[in-house]
């Protein structure tokens, strides 16, 4: 839940910050990849990670520009990223321009059920939900042998780089 706008802009900065960093590491190749009928494929999950963004976003009142939250999953990683910072940016925008902190004492309906949140809770769902799908993401990736990059901390790899010796 966030009461000041500045809070969210400083959390959201980092946060899409990251998720580049970890959608940057993926591949073309892998956008398809099916582990399990349980689990997303990579390209699913990133995509989900887009086009929930504009959706949560959207059902606030936003109304910036971005692709549409029912559409395909793109074929690379890189058009991926580029409708992920569109979207980022646009919302990004349009919140400095059209809210300040009262705005987000603001109910919408966040279902379209009638459940109904205030704003500066869906501004902290939707870095919660973000984060909670890279988590996802994460996995694939390793179970298709890419490299994760540490978001919170080092991740395996990148324990080298600190002269020390990977956890187990």
């Amino acid at each position: 839940m966030y009461y000041k706008l500045s809070d969210f802009i400083e959390d959201w900065k980092y946060e899409s910050e990251a998720t580049i960093k970890l959608l940057n590491n993926l591949s073309d190749e892998v956008l398809t990849v099916k582990f399990n009928n349980e689990i997303r494929t990579p390209g699913r999950l990133a995509w989900h990670i887009v086009t929930s963004l504009v959706e949560l976003a959207h059902r606030t009142g936003l109304a910036f520009e971005s692709v549409d939250e029912n559409a395909s999953v793109p074929s690379t990683v890189k058009e991926i990223i580029n409708e992920y910072k569109c979207a980022s940016d646009g919302m990004v925008k349009e919140i400095n321009e059209e809210w300040n902190d009262d705005t987000l004492s603001i109910e919408d309906d966040i279902t379209g059920f009638g459940e109904m949140w205030l704003r500066g809770k869906t501004l902290g769902a939707l870095i919660t939900h973000q984060i909670h799908h890279r988590g996802q993401l994460t996995i694939v990736m390793r179970l298709a042998g890419l490299k994760v990059p540490g978001v919170y901390g080092p991740a395996k790899e990148e324990w080298a780089n600190y002269g020390m010796q990977p956890a187990e």
